[in-house]
């Protein structure tokens, strides 16, 4: 039996070996940041400071925008760098940029007439936010430029985690489940969640948060597939495109995934 008992064992080792995905560290950067927000695919970062200002750092140009009088900034969407938005939850309020960081649009939650308590944001397609309404414990796609809802979920029925979106898909992180939804709110699939509290979304790739463990969900894929970080301390990590970033300690390290 014991032949038997390692052969088994090797194989489901060896197997799982083959699944993980492995980290080549490209690059490291000093930088001083409270959150990460986003880098695009021309390294720009986004991000913000201790008292709340929110910069956008290329090459060559540093830029912010700052409203303090709406205080933390809970997120920041910059997946289309013309229309970031940055969500302050303690004021129920979203403020639409441009790429130059100018104000284009500021949505109050608490003024408009269909009253939303919003925990979530992320951005959608054209002039929409994805939005997870906190009250009715459902995902929304709204027109923030129209006032107008224009897909409802069925009420969640568990405790939303995060939530991150593109133009074609939608990704709510819950206690329970991942939710994967369409553009236009068809649920593509739903996939148990065993232990993940955070995500980062790019393209083909999102990656998940365990412990201090990083998982991979590839696209068209339910099969998450672990990522190998060493005993790196993870406090921020941001996907672009076949790129993760991990940030700790001032330092922010640029990895590109490849599959064993």
């Amino acid at each position: 039996m014991k032949p038997l008992f390692y052969l088994i064992f090797c194989f489901s080792f060896f197997a799982f070996a083959q699944d993980e995905i492995q980290l080549q560290l490209e690059a490291s950067t000093d930088l001083k940041a409270a959150d990460i927000f986003g880098v695009d695919t021309f390294g720009t970062l986004y991000y913000s400071d201790e008292n709340q200002s929110f910069f956008k750092k290329s090459v060559d140009t540093t830029i912010s925008y700052a409203n303090f009088q709406l205080g933390k900034i809970t997120s920041a969407n910059t997946f289309n760098p013309l229309k970031i938005n940055l969500f302050y939850q303690d004021f129920n309020t979203v403020i639409i940029l441009d790429n130059r960081l100018a104000e284009i649009t500021k949505v109050d939650f608490n003024t408009i007439q269909d009253y939303k308590n919003v925990s979530l944001v992320s951005t959608g397609y054209d002039n929409t936010l994805w939005l997870f309404n906190q009250d009715l414990q459902q995902l929304e796609l709204y027109d923030y430029l129209n006032n107008k809802t224009r897909v409802k979920t069925v009420p969640i029925q568990s405790q939303a985690l995060d939530l991150k979106s593109d133009y074609n898909y939608c990704y709510l992180l819950t206690t329970q489940y991942l939710y994967i939804y369409s553009y236009f709110g068809s649920l593509i699939n739903k996939i148990e969640n065993k232990g993940y509290t955070d995500m980062a979304f790019s393209k083909a790739n999102l990656v998940l948060k365990k412990k201090n463990g990083l998982f991979l969900l590839p696209k068209n894929s339910i099969n998450l597939k672990p990522l190998k970080t060493s005993d790196l301390l993870i406090n921020q990590f941001l996907v672009t495109n076949e790129t993760l970033y991990i940030y700790n300690d001032e330092k922010l390290r640029r990895y590109q995934l490849k599959s064993q």
